[in-house]
């Protein structure tokens, strides 16, 4: 069963990927997007990642700016590539192809379906379908979204990076009313990666170990650097709704998002009170964190052996 990747390419998106393409479901194409860097670098990283990995679906360029407002990246927590290493980096690789993302979502929801989407980072090139081709968005089967918070941000006091990244798209997406699944930043802190989680990467013996354990490690660092335990892995714990969604709760809600505001701009705002709202989404309210470790480390240690 084909399924879609959206994804602003740093290392919690790589696991990601890896989640689904070790799963029961095959990789029909992946749209790149803004986030975690500017899309130049995005499409750099995914060109060193498709060498690295084989990766053989086909990768498409999609926005590099948000529907309004200035720029937002993570690199002030990601570093310039986006991606954190205690040592070995993504090889420079022959850049992409260039292939539209717009052109490719359109052309993939045309086809049969199922159409679930699985989508890492801020939600613009969705949003641009719903947009421009809302009868082909209304074929849209699934969409799982790492993105928002039901209790608080990390970008900001009010918002998750997703969300204020690109909040005019994630309120696109809304307003047509696409079957959205948020994993939120309460969900994915119930899964941590932590320092001893590294030496089983490293030492799997494959020719690409040291690399996805420098990274991991780079990653994890992130967390243990302000003095916690590990680090959330969050685009995995997406990837994990996804494809396993037996071990995830998710509850109907209403979902709005702020779109003003100096410190609420961003902030996703969850109505779980049916007394109160009409709902219009759903979000994942539980997960069983000692699973969701289980197939996340797999998916790096299994790719680590090849």
């Amino acid at each position: 069963m084909g399924v879609w990747i959206d994804t602003d390419m740093g290392f919690d998106d790589i696991a990601a990927i890896l989640v689904v393409a070790q799963s029961e479901y095959e990789i029909d194409g992946i749209s790149l997007v803004f986030g975690n860097a500017p899309l130049p670098q995005v499409r750099m990283n995914a060109a060193g990642a498709a060498s690295v990995f084989g990766w053989a679906f086909p990768i498409h360029t999609g926005r590099a700016v948000p529907v309004l407002g200035r720029l937002e990246t993570a690199q002030a927590i990601l570093g310039e590539t986006g991606i954190p290493t205690t040592g070995k980096s993504l090889p420079k690789a022959p850049a992409l192809a260039e292939s539209d993302a717009f052109t490719a979502l359109c052309r993939w929801l045309e086809s049969q379906g199922p159409h679930r989407i699985l989508a890492l980072g801020p939600l613009t090139n969705i949003a641009a379908v719903a947009l421009a081709r809302p009868d082909l968005a209304a074929r849209i089967t699934e969409l799982v979204w790492m993105g928002g918070g039901v209790t608080s941000g990390n970008h900001t006091a009010s918002a998750e990076f997703n969300a204020l990244a690109d909040p005019e798209a994630l309120s696109i997406i809304i307003a047509h009313g696409l079957p959205l699944r948020m994993v939120d930043l309460d969900l994915c802190r119930k899964v941590l990666a932590r320092p001893e989680d590294v030496e089983p990467v490293r030492n799997a013996g494959g020719a690409n170990a040291e690399l996805i354990a420098d990274m991991f490690s780079g990653y994890i660092n992130i967390g243990t650097s302000r003095g916690r335990p590990g680090m959330a892995v969050y685009d995995p714990s997406a990837a994990v709704a996804f494809i396993a969604p037996d071990i995830v709760s998710f509850r109907p809600a209403r979902i709005d998002v702020e779109l003003q505001g100096t410190f609420t701009r961003g902030r996703t705002v969850v109505e779980t009170r049916a007394t109160h709202a009409t709902f219009n989404a759903q979000f994942a309210a539980d997960i069983d964190p000692d699973m969701a470790r289980v197939i996340i480390l797999a998916a790096l240690v299994n790719e680590a052996r090849k």
